[in-house]
């Protein structure tokens, strides 16, 4: 097995990619009747924008990321940049291009860092009427606190067909990870398994520390390690480093 295809089962394993694609291919197959926004929400670091992007090259969704300076045309340029299509000089035509492609292509639109669109209703309500206007399923992925900020817009809220809560990373997860990451210097299991504690199920905090531990080890002339050798050394837990005071 190449190292590409060893890195693609990977991600596919994990178990926040898993919930991912059946949410999008059931917003996907589903009747007409029904509505078809999905929104992804956890806490940050949960894995959610390595599952959706996979998902998007599974699927052959459209993948973009939110921005805080996003404006409604911004928006629409990002979108049409995914598609591969050179954008019209207006919002509206832009409007129109997104909506055709989307509609004409069953391609699923997914948008990551919806938060940010949140706080624009210029966005929210650009992003209702791409939907409206498509009929495309438009999979929104955000912070814990999106479902509670989205249920304030009830013409939004009322065209979500499921909300999808993303899961912390697990052990097995974290073994995965280890496996993609960590190509260079073998991590025993129960350093393995300190690094998942410490990292409270964040798929990201894993992956830095999993880091952070191969570069230590290989500076140190070493290709293994495991807890009684890692010893009190820190791993990143998530805090601001304490002050040092000096004597």
């Amino acid at each position: 097995m190449s190292d590409n295809i060893q890195k693609v089962n990977n991600i596919a394993a994990l178990q926040n990619v898993a919930i991912i694609l059946l949410a999008i291919k059931k917003a996907m197959n589903r009747p007409d009747y029904l509505p078809g926004l999905v929104v992804v929400h956890g806490p940050s670091g949960y894995g959610k924008t390595m599952a959706s992007s996979y998902a998007a090259a599974n699927l052959k969704a459209y993948f973009v990321s939110a921005k805080a300076i996003w404006t409604r045309k911004t928006m629409l340029q990002a979108i049409l940049d995914e598609m591969g299509i050179p954008a019209s000089r207006t919002t509206a035509e832009m409007f129109s291009q997104v909506c055709e492609e989307l509609s004409c292509s069953g391609k699923p639109l997914i948008i990551d860092e919806f938060d940010y669109c949140v706080d624009c209703k210029g966005l929210m309500a650009l992003t209702r009427d791409i939907y409206d206007s498509s009929e495309t399923p438009i999979i929104l992925i955000g912070e814990e606190m999106l479902p509670a900020k989205l249920a304030r817009e009830e013409r939004f809220h009322n065209r979500i067909l499921d909300w999808i809560p993303a899961l912390p990373a697990s052990l097995e997860d974290a073994v995965k990870l280890r496996t993609l990451y960590c190509d260079k210097v073998k991590i025993a299991d129960d350093l393995l398994q300190k690094v998942w504690q410490i990292s409270e199920g964040r798929a990201r905090r894993i992956v830095v520390n999993l880091n952070k531990i191969q570069d230590t080890i290989l500076a140190e002339g070493q290709n293994v390690v495991d807890l009684k050798d890692w010893g009190k050394r820190e791993l990143i837990k998530g805090e601001a480093p304490a002050i040092r005071r000096l004597s």
